[in-house]
């Protein structure tokens, strides 16, 4: 009778298998750390800089204004005053117009997370596999660029965006326009690019500079 040989059990290391699978994570790079720090510290710093919102509600302060001159000289005050709170304003109605509409907030996740996930983020190998058929990073560019014009253009995504950007538009002019700026004093000394202008600002150079440091890594 011949003696079977003893069945081989296969060894791995968990240590190595959990190394590589978070290395292929674009969420642990250190690019998109550094890209959600700099978002986080930029919007605080913008927030802190924002006007007494009793300040801005102030009935006693409301009138009517004499003229269509007047009224875009008030806006451009009160702009200039208050621009943090307008903005806020504004991102709290495309927060709500988004929140009513599960779809189209659902849709911009999915399409954000693949920009992130997919393209700016994630390490160049091993390349990206997709129902077994392998892509490029142009033809993962091109994808993306293709889905974005579909989501922003060819679903209600689009109608929502802009009609929440109407809507907010509509009652940042309104309130400007008949807040009288008298009694605001605005800090000459003041950087002309603060509050969420800063931060826009701040938070796009940040993405770019993280984007562009995670397709260096690539090359």
């Amino acid at each position: 009778m011949a003696s079977s040989s003893p069945a081989i059990i296969p060894i791995t290391n968990p240590q190595t298998n959990t190394a590589a699978a978070q290395s292929q994570l674009p969420i642990a790079t250190p690019a998109f750390r550094a890209f959600i720090s700099h978002i986080n510290d930029t919007v605080r710093n913008g927030l802190a800089q924002r006007r007494p919102w009793a300040e801005l509600v102030d009935r006693s302060a409301f009138s009517k204004p004499d003229s269509v001159s007047d009224a875009t000289l008030r806006i451009r005050k009160n702009y200039a005053y208050f621009r943090v709170n307008y903005l806020t304003c504004l991102a709290a109605v495309l927060a709500l117009s988004l929140l009513t509409n599960p779809f189209s907030l659902l849709t911009l996740l999915a399409l954000a997370a693949a920009w992130l996930f997919l393209y700016l983020f994630r390490p160049s190998d091993p390349p990206l596999v997709v129902l077994g058929r392998t892509f490029s990073e142009r033809e993962t560019l091109g994808v993306l660029i293709v889905a974005s014009v579909v989501v922003i253009f060819l679903t209600s995504v689009g109608s929502v965006l802009i009609s929440a950007f109407m809507v907010g538009f509509a009652i940042i002019c309104a309130h400007g326009a008949f807040r009288a700026p008298e009694d605001l004093f605005l800090d000459d000394q003041e950087p002309a690019s603060t509050g969420f202008l800063s931060f826009l600002s701040g938070s796009g150079s940040n993405a770019a500079v993280s984007a562009a440091s995670a397709m260096a890594a690539r090359v």
